[in-house]
């Protein structure tokens, strides 16, 4: 009967303590693939690139005069833009809550690529996400930033806060590349 009793015991707590756990990723609508063997993007790469780690990029949708083409800004402050190509225009691309994110291998072993969405987490109105325009700005040590609440995040270790009051850390979306001239692929 004691070993019953303990077995129960055991059960409830294992199932209270994982009841508790934070979800990793979003349920945010995110949805991005570029397959950067054809855009041939070296600011993309660069953060794509598990030897070169830290290095975020930043990634946007933008148009000009009606050419869709994609934005990349990294944390060195490199710059570069490609037209969406034929493929491109046919996908459903959704960039979260801001339209951008960020990718990028972190500095820690093992290295792990990281896909964040651009809106703070902590300025965002849960009732209505996708209304919220508190973006964040990256720094060259992949610290992250809200104007707005002034929470650093690491965008090495999870996107964690870092300086500034308790909160809820980065928004993270699920993220595979095949390698820095290859595809990427970010969704929820």
């Amino acid at each position: 009967m004691k070993a019953v009793k303990c077995a129960i015991t055991s059960f409830v707590l294992l199932f209270l303590f994982s009841c508790n756990t934070e979800y990793e990723f979003s349920n945010i609508p995110c949805f991005l693939v570029i397959d950067n063997a054809t855009h041939n993007d070296p600011t993309l790469a660069g953060s794509l690139n598990s030897m070169s780690s830290g290095i975020f990029c930043y990634i946007s949708i933008n148009s000009k005069s009606g050419v869709q083409y994609f934005a990349f800004t990294d944390n060195n402050g490199n710059n570069s833009t490609s037209i969406f190509n034929a493929i491109d225009s046919k996908r459903s691309l959704l960039l979260g809550i801001n339209n951008g994110i960020f990718v990028g291998y972190s500095t820690f072993e093992p290295h792990i690529l990281y896909a964040y969405d651009r809106q703070c987490p902590n300025c965002t109105d849960p009732n209505n996400p996708i209304k919220q325009r508190n973006p964040l700005t990256m720094s060259t040590n992949g610290i992250a930033t809200c104007a707005k609440c002034g929470r650093q995040y690491d965008m090495n270790n999870g996107g964690i806060i870092s300086k500034g009051a308790a909160g809820e850390k980065m928004i993270r979306y699920r993220v595979a590349s095949t390698s820095p001239f290859g595809v990427l692929n970010v969704n929820n």
